[in-house]
């Protein structure tokens, strides 16, 4: 599984990289270039020769890896046209190393006469309009902001990322986002302005929170996390709890729960779900049903009384039911949580939630924890308890 991480626990992983492993950061950008070109000319089919490319960047360390990457591009052969929403003189640290080789690049091909394929910067680009996409465009690389965006995207540049999804449904060349959609808190699973629609979103060193929660992940389109030379080490000893599951893991879970000849229900674990109601059986059918082909030994449904008897008609032989007191309208009341406590003793994973109800009973159990106008003391005691 991948490890994901907060914007400020990503910095902390480029901090020590630099500081204990004495790795420069520039270093980091020209890898971060590098990968990106790798994965781009992979989705290219094969090769970036000749093809146009659009890129997008702020004065950031982000946009200094647009400005690397159109480096890099060139140099396979690319077309590469860099529009700088600031001034050179403007950008800092890394980011200015690379707008500086990029526009040494260009000013040289203007003295000396352009070469097969061209690297051209527009610095200081404030316009709203949209002139500079061409219908003949190949790739969109998104270089604007990274993950340091705390604030919605406002004025001319918030404008502008409107208009380019406006644009987007119009052409469809490939949009690509480094590291995290522009306009996207790279915490947060929510927009929180406008943002970017990406195709293809290259990540780097770690997924960000952004990257992987919807809605916010929806922009990212196909995510790809390239390794960028941050030890491993620093990944892995990170404060974050946040996996983001692969193939790999998939197919090894898939293994491991496989029944086979010798397999005893004891030593395959005990789920118990607290689910359904009078008027939601279904989902305690397919709650039950799933946890049961997951490869669990035993799967226990714990339900209303009037719910108990269509939910074992329905589901797998297996599963045992049990009904627990109900309220008026059919749902889990709050007296079933002694039997609920009794029946965790041996259950190995709990799951609640489905088909419960919405209205009266158990939903109440659900808020009672943070729901102050609830009037019902007992239940909101028994789910902080």
């Amino acid at each position: 599984m991948q490890k994901v991480l907060s914007a400020e626990e990503m910095r902390e992983v480029d901090r020590l990289t630099t500081e204990k492993y004495g790795i420069p950061s520039i270093l980091l950008m020209e890898n971060a270039a590098h990968a990106s070109v790798r994965v781009i000319t992979e989705k290219l089919g094969g090769s970036v020769a000749g093809k146009r490319f659009l890129i997008l960047c702020g004065k950031g360390n982000n946009g200094g890896d647009g400005a690397a990457l159109a480096r890099v591009l060139w140099a396979h052969g690319a077309n590469c046209f860099v529009y700088l929403f600031g001034k050179v003189e403007d950008t800092k640290g890394d980011a200015r190393v690379n707008f500086d080789i990029v526009k040494n690049i260009d000013e040289s091909e203007q003295t000396n006469g352009p070469n097969e394929n061209c690297l051209i910067l527009y610095e200081n680009y404030e316009s709203e309009t949209l002139q500079f996409i061409q219908d003949k465009d190949d790739v969109i690389i998104d270089a604007l902001f990274g993950t340091g965006l705390s604030r919605p995207l406002v004025g001319k540049i918030g404008v502008l990322v409107k208009k380019l999804a406006f644009w987007r449904k119009r052409l469809r060349p490939l949009w690509v986002s480094l590291d995290i959609p522009s306009g996207l808190n790279a915490d947060l699973a929510n927009q929180i302005g406008e943002n970017i629609q990406a195709d293809l979103t290259i990540t780097f060193t770690a997924p960000k929170l952004a990257n992987v929660l919807p809605p916010a992940s929806n922009f990212n389109g196909e995510l790809f996390t390239a390794n960028i030379g941050s030890p491993r080490e620093l990944i892995d000893s990170s404060p974050s709890q946040t996996f983001l599951a692969e193939k790999a893991d998939a197919q090894k879970w898939i293994e491991q729960t496989k029944f086979t000849t010798d397999s005893y229900k004891n030593k395959r674990g005990h789920a118990l779900l607290v689910v359904g109601s009078k008027e939601y059986t279904g989902a305690a059918v397919l709650a039950g049903n799933a946890a049961m082909l997951s490869g669990v030994g035993l799967t226990t449904i714990a339900t209303s009384e009037s719910a108990q008897t269509a939910i074992a008609a329905k589901v797998l032989e297996e599963i045992i039911t049990h009904a627990l007191p109900e309220t008026e309208t059919g749902a889990i009341s709050a007296g079933a949580f002694a039997e609920i406590e009794k029946l965790s003793e041996k259950a190995d994973v709990i799951g609640i939630g489905c088909g419960l109800g919405t209205m009266g009973g158990s939903p109440r159990v659900s808020k009672g924890a943070n729901d102050s106008t609830d009037s019902n003391s007992d239940v909101k005691k028994s789910a902080k308890d």
